[in-house]
């Protein structure tokens, strides 16, 4: 179990790069003023040459990389709800390098996910093993 955590703890690094480099990225691009089909196209044409919007799309791939690995090995119950630690990642990055003021309602929201994630990982260790049918002896054939 560690070692899949320490594979989801490191998708969730790349993810939250990728968010930020994504939201660095956009803000260079400009603000969206009006959805319409023209302004989406510019958006697109200016958005897939930007070296940090590539970069993001680059780390989100890795993170959905390391979410296909997961997904193999884990049972989708326990791995998708402890997804929503990226939340906690995102946050803390958009602290770091993008400078955003968290409010105390955001950091109580952060402190539930993180009660949640643990609580998720907590009935993972305590799953009692499946027991597998064993022949008994008389049943078994001569």
């Amino acid at each position: 179990m560690v070692k899949l955590l320490l594979i989801l703890f490191i998708g969730l690094a790349f993810e939250s790069t990728g968010v930020v480099l994504l939201k660095k990225g956009m803000t260079e691009l400009g603000s969206l003023d009006r959805v319409s089909a023209a302004e989406i196209i510019r958006l697109v044409k200016v958005g897939s040459v930007n070296p940090r919007i590539l970069l993001g799309v680059f780390f989100e791939a890795l993170f959905f990389l390391s979410l296909l690995i997961l997904m193999s090995k884990s049972e989708i119950s326990f791995l998708w709800p402890l997804t929503g630690l990226s939340f906690v990642f995102a946050t803390l990055a958009a602290m770091w390098f993008l400078h955003e003021q968290v409010s105390s309602i955001r950091w109580v929201g952060v402190i539930f996910i993180m009660i949640g994630a643990g609580l998720i990982s907590y009935s993972e260790h305590v799953k009692s093993p499946v027991s597998t049918p064993t022949s008994s002896p008389a049943s078994a054939r001569p």
